[in-house]
């Protein structure tokens, strides 16, 4: 099978992590990107790093890897294959999936490095600013 394509996304990223009973800031709906993901045990909130949320923890200077979609449901282990590559590299993941496809967080400076031990293992790696 055919190892798919992903895509490095421009910006970078910040994590927020606030307590599951704060409302949603509305300056993260200021971002071209952002991921939202609430349980009982915490708000979760993905934004461009330009952005300043108060009120909680961050985590700032991850880049975004888009795999290039849309993903088939029944497709397995995409996203497993590419963390094993990613693991092998030293490089740890937060992973964002959609209806559509998946998204790979990674520490910023380790950008090249994990599209090296990408491109290394089969995959299409593609930089924004060429398509």
């Amino acid at each position: 099978m055919a190892k798919h394509a992903l895509k490095v996304l421009d910006q970078e990223f910040a994590v927020h992590r606030f307590q599951p009973t704060m409302g949603i800031p509305a300056q993260v709906f200021n971002s071209f990107f952002y991921w939202i993901g609430k349980t009982d045990d915490e708000l979760s909130i993905v934004c461009d790093s330009s952005i300043e949320l108060a009120g909680g923890e961050v985590s700032r200077g991850w880049a975004c890897f888009k795999l290039l979609g849309p993903i088939d449901f029944l497709e397995k282990g995409i996203l497993a294959g590419i963390s094993e590559v990613l693991a092998a590299a030293d490089i740890g993941i937060f992973a964002i999936s959609t209806f559509d496809t998946d998204y790979i967080l990674l520490p910023s400076a380790q950008r090249e490095k994990a599209a090296s031990a990408l491109i290394k293992r089969g995959y299409r790696v593609q930089h924004s600013s060429s398509g």
